[in-house]
């Protein structure tokens, strides 16, 4: 059994565990290696509050200063906040430092450009390329600048969210929102942002300490807290989010996880009745999204799965909303960056002005039921794990821009290997949940065998 690495470089950015293969070097250097990318200009970072995260940070600041760099530091903050900052400042890039929703020894860079998006892939070659070949910009002491620790990010980002929709509108009472932020960056904003939204939060596991109550991916197994929270406080929903808050979870009415694929179609529900223009996700995301767009009569675009492919997409279509199925909201309208706190106060939105369940609004909707595996995959198998799926599917329609998505009559899945982790996803989606597991047992079965041949 190969070991599993614990440094994953790639067009995502860097990631590793702290202690191990994520040393304070190698953080300056990828530091340095960006701050030369970005001509030594202004660059905005932020990180979540993993326990690492200070060591990370300074790291990071002496790469960046060392290399002409002015440095705006925001602190503890979620990521799509640093990528709103690097806007507001009209810096030239930003670094998140977060590794998101993996465990609490990884830390990670995530790098950000001018336009406050996530670099895409020929931008992340050329950072990459300038790593690799260690030719740095270096300045003399007397030409570095101070770090400018510039407060009020959230507030900056509250105050985006409620220009734009403001708060919820009277209802017959207050809507009680059950509030899960793992301890993570969205502790000091979530509360903060329902408060000023005008619904009453009771909140869970929002001390950002760094300290992990439960696995940081807001998957339903992992919301079992939050589920008996909604049904104990009778809360009309509850929003589960990740360590850098870029990703939401809905807990319905009943204490019952609507699935991350759901956060997106409750967002696009409400968008969609107020604005014209095309939807654009992932490959991977719900055909209950296609059924929303399909009901306000507007156009729906797949792309490759990624933030960055996303926002891609959505700027060449002009799309008014967009995001991944793994929770992930993008509203330009506010913040074009998968955005937790906008999703949060769309759905509220949406609960407020129709006077309906989470549950009563999903019953407008076809259901579909979505299932997602993993198997830890060589790198290097994994062009024989998609030839093999593309060989014995090749009657079929299919999409191979991202790995290869098959279509069947009555359900579809995708095979693609992971940008974060030695791993091979396998997800299906169908009617049923008994037709989703058939479908996505058989293809595992036949990717097992593929990687261990």
């Amino acid at each position: 059994m190969r070991a599993i690495p614990t440094l994953k470089i790639s067009i995502s950015g860097v990631r590793g565990v702290i202690g191990d293969s994520l040393s304070p070097t190698l953080l300056t250097r990828f530091a340095q290696a960006f701050g030369t990318y970005v001509g030594s200009g202004t660059i905005v970072i932020g990180r979540d509050p993993r326990t690492s995260g200070e060591m990370v940070k300074q790291a990071v600041i002496a790469g960046l200063l060392s290399s002409g760099c002015r440095v705006i530091d925001i602190d503890v903050c979620p990521v799509p906040t640093v990528q709103m900052l690097v806007r507001h400042h009209h810096a030239q890039g930003g670094i998140a430092i977060t590794a998101s929703h993996n465990p609490a020894e990884w830390n990670a860079l995530k790098f950000i450009g001018p336009d406050g998006l996530f670099l895409g892939s020929g931008q992340a070659r050329e950072l990459l390329d300038i790593y690799h070949q260690g030719e740095y910009i270096k300045v003399a002491g007397a030409e570095m600048r101070t770090v400018e620790m510039i407060p009020g990010a959230i507030d900056i980002h509250i105050k985006a969210i409620l220009d734009a929709v403001g708060p919820l509108p009277p209802t017959q009472r207050r809507l009680r929102v059950a509030l899960d932020s793992c301890n993570g960056a969205g502790s000091i904003v979530g509360p903060r942002l329902l408060d000023a939204l005008g619904v009453e939060c009771v909140p869970l596991n929002t001390t950002p300490n760094g300290l992990f109550p439960r696995p940081a991916e807001p998957l339903p197994e992992n919301l079992g807290d939050l589920c008996a929270l909604v049904k104990r406080e009778g809360a009309d929903v509850g929003f589960a989010q990740d360590m850098d808050a870029d990703r939401l979870a809905v807990v319905s009415e009943q204490g019952t996880p609507i699935g991350e694929d759901n956060t997106l179609v409750l967002a696009a529900l409400y968008v969609l009745g107020k604005e014209r223009g095309p939807v654009v996700a992932n490959l991977s995301t719900s055909s209950a999204l296609e059924a929303v767009a399909e009901r306000f009569g507007r156009p729906i675009f797949l792309t490759k799965i990624g933030e960055a492919n996303v926002t891609e997409g959505m700027q060449r279509e002009g799309a008014v909303i967009g995001g991944e199925g793994n929770g992930g909201v993008i509203y330009p309208r506010i913040n074009f960056a998968r955005d937790s706190l906008v999703g949060m106060a769309l759905i509220l939105h949406l609960l407020a002005e129709s006077g309906q369940t989470v549950s009563e609004i999903l019953g407008t909707l076809p259901s579909y039921r979505m299932i997602k595996e993993k198997l830890i995959c060589p790198s290097d198998k994994i062009k024989d794990v998609l030839k093999m799926i593309r060989h014995e599917y090749a009657g079929l329609p299919m999409d191979t821009r991202d790995g290869v998505k098959v279509n069947f009559a009555d359900g579809w899945f995708l095979v693609r290997g992971s940008n974060t982790e030695p791993i091979v996803r396998v997800v299906a989606e169908a009617a049923t949940e008994e037709r989703a597991r058939e479908i996505v047992a058989g293809v595992f079965a036949q990717v097992k065998a593929c990687i261990n041949s």
